[in-house]
């Protein structure tokens, strides 16, 4: 009996060893196990998610827009949010000012015009030197244009419970105050997207 135990180990263990040999090279030249996909995952899911539900409070009016941005429209996107983070303020002065500018100059830090020109207006928010909103090269800087324009929506009394497109208007004073709404829903992606990024 001992001696068939014996031959039993011998012949398990010799598998193990074989098994070990035959198994270890291939599976050292194979492509990444799926194990290592997780951890990936893990890592975005550490990033603090925004609640969804701030952004669009009022739910989105009419019908809304979209356009593709470039790396430049997405690079004011950011400036936006990192200048309403500056102010001190939440992630829906972010949507509201992103909307904004989305209808304003769709996120193009445009100089003057020329004869395509509404007046002086310049810069993301389209603001006009000659209303008071700083110099050219002030309301050109997308983080000076949108603390301007956020100072304006913090004179607002109740700008957080107003719908989007009255918060807007009561600050910019469009000839267009209708506007503003169609880019709300691209807006709070936006925010939703980089807020934390």
């Amino acid at each position: 009996m001992n001696t068939i135990l014996r031959k039993s180990v011998l012949g398990v263990a010799g598998l193990a060893f074989a098994g070990g040999v035959f198994a270890g090279p291939a599976a050292a030249h194979a492509a990444p196990s799926v194990e290592s996909v997780p951890v990936a995952v893990a890592v975005q899911a550490d990033k603090p998610s925004v609640d969804k539900g701030k952004l669009v409070p009022h739910g989105v009016q009419g019908a809304q827009s979209r356009i593709d941005l470039s790396d430049e429209q997405v690079g004011n996107v950011k400036a936006i949010i990192a200048a309403t983070k500056k102010a001190g303020m939440d992630e829906r002065a972010a949507v509201v000012s992103i909307a904004t500018a989305l209808q304003e100059s769709k996120l193009e830090n445009l100089g003057h015009l020329g004869d395509r020109n509404d007046h002086d207006s310049q810069g993301l928010f389209q603001q006009r030197p000659s209303s008071g909103w700083g110099t050219v090269e002030q309301i050109t800087d997308p983080e000076y244009s949108t603390m301007a324009f956020l100072k304006g929506l913090k004179q607002v009394d109740g700008w957080q419970d107003m719908p989007l497109t009255k918060a807007a208007q009561t600050v910019q004073v469009s000839a267009y105050p209708d506007h503003y709404a169609q880019w709300e829903q691209m807006a709070a992606d936006l925010v939703a997207e980089h807020w934390n990024s």
